[in-house]
């Protein structure tokens, strides 16, 4: 079977490897020529994603590139601990949660995905898709027409392809939150623990990097969409620090910063109802943008679903694997996204919910937190071959 990826972020590329191990043909084409790219901050991946890696056979590499972090705390703007919890997985997991750059974790399923024999075109910018009965056809800017049996659409939350199959598709909207992000010399941050103040404006996550330096990131509420042209880095710090200023701990980690990266814009995407069509599929963020520290991990199982619904099944099966495929997953990501609401609202809060969401999460987080998480941190999907190191 020969199939196209469109985008070679995570999801494309862990696609990517997961079609490879089925023994597609697979060709990637991917806009930017850097697809890694200095695009955001640090991003975390749950157990049940860390399972996913497993199975693609890239595990052990994501790990010691990423910072472990079996703890999740939650304080109040106060300072005072709200919860102190297993972060990304069930208690008795041996496996840790693992953050590290989006860049390193793109740069890793590439090259896994080159060394499974995928081929990795950059510099191509899709433009239109064509599907007929037996095949699928993809355009390019520049003239350059490929086909195949399969095209899957890894392409992101501004997915040209989502658009192509379902004209009606909602569009990607401010979510009300931005995201300043940096570095910071030591400062005696308790390494393990992934840290999460709940803020005056927006919530604060902070924690102790492999490398001796504190990772920080300010996701700020703000209802209106801020420009991002024509401010500095240092102009975005500033202002970071003066809205964090009555926050003890995450103004001193701000105070520390040594460097920042690109300040973005979180969105949102309702519901997307077609994720499919005869011979086109979307994956990852193209099809559901769920947040809430699971973007990645959903990547990779959502690889992982794809290939298993094709795997043993002739190109004329394409339609019904597809099909598969959305029964399979559309139900887990749904449950999903309405959790991803519930915590970017939190991060939202005004004074009087805010102190009202301090309470409830006081009581709620050492009770019921672990069995509430545990449908989405004890799923462990099946493998494709057996090449696995964790159980």
């Amino acid at each position: 079977m020969r199939i196209i990826v469109i985008g070679a972020g995570v999801a494309g590329s862990a696609t990517a490897l997961a079609l490879r191990h089925t023994g597609a043909d697979v060709t990637v084409y991917e806009t930017y020529a850097d697809p890694a790219g200095d695009i955001g901050s640090f991003i975390s991946l749950a157990t049940n994603g860390l399972r996913g890696l497993d199975a693609l056979g890239c595990l052990p590499p994501i790990q010691r590139l990423g910072t472990a972090l079996p703890r999740q705390r939650m304080w109040s703007a106060s300072g005072r601990l709200l919860g102190d919890v297993p972060r990304g997985r069930l208690r008795d997991d041996p496996l840790h949660s693992v953050t590290l750059m989006r860049g390193a974790l793109v740069e890793t399923l590439r090259a896994a995905a080159l060394d499974a024999g995928a081929t990795i075109v950059t510099g191509q910018r899709l433009t239109t898709t064509t599907e007929t009965t037996g095949a699928v056809t993809a355009d390019f800017h520049d003239g350059h027409r490929d086909s195949a049996d399969l095209l899957v659409a890894a392409d992101g939350i501004w997915s040209t392809v989502r658009h192509a199959l379902d004209p009606a598709a909602p569009q990607p909207r401010y979510a009300g939150l931005y995201c300043v992000s940096g570095v910071s010399g030591a400062f005696g941050v308790e390494p393990g623990v992934f840290n999460m103040t709940f803020a005056r404006n927006g919530a604060f996550i902070h924690l102790a990097a492999g490398d001796g330096t504190v990772w920080w990131s300010a996701q700020i509420a703000d209802p209106e969409r801020p420009t991002l042209d024509g401010v500095s880095g240092a102009e975005w710090l500033r202002r970071t620090a003066a809205l964090y200023e009555r926050e003890t701990t995450p103004s001193a980690v701000i105070a520390a910063t040594t460097a920042t990266h690109p300040t973005v814009l979180t969105h949102t995407l309702g519901p997307v109802p077609t994720w499919h069509g005869g011979r086109t599929v979307l994956v990852g963020d193209a099809a559901h943008p769920v947040g809430a520290g699971q973007g990645a991990s959903m990547a990779v199982e959502d690889a992982l679903a794809l290939a298993a619904a094709l795997r043993d099944r002739p190109a004329s099966g394409v339609p019904e694997a597809l099909a598969h495929y959305d029964a399979t997953r559309r139900p887990r990501v749904t449950k999903l996204l309405g959790a991803a609401k519930d915590n970017r609202d939190a991060k939202k809060a005004g004074p009087v919910a805010r102190r009202a969401q301090a309470a409830a999460m006081r009581l709620f987080l050492p009770l019921f937190y672990e069995r509430s998480t545990a449908w989405l941190h004890g799923h462990d999907p099946a493998p494709l071959r057996s090449n696995r190191s964790v159980r």
